[in-house]
């Protein structure tokens, strides 16, 4: 993957990413300071990751700093843009990538899961779009990018509270759109399987990668690619960018890391 940085603008511009110390949220830090942002680097438990990511960033010659915050408590949630915004400078783009997937199902349904769910996945990223319209002046413009998942074009009864609350950001991502225009855009990324879930073993993931249209699925480079272009994408608001190799495109009847895998999974 190239390295190669485009040169800063005049004027500085800073991104918050949620969930940034590790996995998909790592990558869309990296490639968000390639494309020349600084970056808030929101962590809950990943101290030490969260940590390497900001020098990964500051390697690049971006600024960067690391903030810890538990999604679940709004005071700390509402709290978070304006400590960014005392450290880098007023934000303009929010990519709500941190998130919770635990195991439930219709017939093993938890409400109390639920509203776990509910409060990290999708109450959290509703209140930083609210926030960051709120705190951008009249000149200024911003992004909410919110990281959601193809099973949402292509449902099963895997993971019930999870896809629920995703299914919820789904439609907050219309009318929020429709609600902080025209300061802020509004938009949605929609990864296929990119990453290793849960006991998934290295070849189940391996199998569960290849069954797409394409013969591949998501990166979590392909992920933050996308990310950067609707980052950058001035008349796109209101919609979704799938980037899942075509998974979305076959149909399944159960998760697909649970099919991939010997034991056949939860049930």
């Amino acid at each position: 993957m190239s390295t190669r940085r485009k040169p800063k603008p005049d004027i500085p511009r800073a991104a918050l990413v949620t969930g940034a110390g590790k996995r998909i949220g790592r990558a869309i830090a990296l490639a968000l300071a390639r494309d020349g942002w600084d970056i808030a680097v929101h962590y809950a438990t990943s101290r030490s990751e969260a940590q390497e990511t900001v020098a990964s960033i500051e390697a690049l010659g971006q600024r960067a700093i690391a903030v810890n915050r538990d999604l679940a408590i709004e005071r700390g949630v509402r709290s978070l843009l304006g400590e960014c915004t005392a450290e880098l400078g007023p934000i303009t783009c929010v990519v709500n990538n941190a998130a919770i997937f635990e195991y439930d199902s219709p017939t093993r349904f938890k409400p109390d899961l639920l509203v776990k769910h509910m409060k990290l996945n999708t109450a959290a990223p509703v209140l930083l779009a609210q926030c960051l319209h709120a705190s951008l002046a009249e000149h200024q413009s911003g992004v909410v990018i919110n990281l959601l998942d193809q099973k949402l074009a292509n449902p099963n009864p895997d993971f019930l509270s999870y896809t629920l609350s995703k299914s919820a950001l789904c439609y907050a991502i219309t009318v929020l759109a429709q609600a902080l225009a025209p300061k802020v855009r509004v938009v949605g990324v929609a990864p296929g399987i990119t990453l290793h879930s849960g006991a998934q073993s290295d070849a189940g993931f391996a199998t569960a990668h290849t069954r797409t249209p394409l013969g591949r699925s998501s990166t979590p480079e392909d992920i933050g690619n996308a990310v950067v272009y609707l980052a950058n994408a001035g008349a796109v608001t209101g919609t979704t960018l799938l980037v899942d190799g075509g998974q979305h495109l076959v149909p399944s009847t159960r998760d697909v890391m649970f099919i991939t895998e010997p034991d056949g999974g939860q049930s």
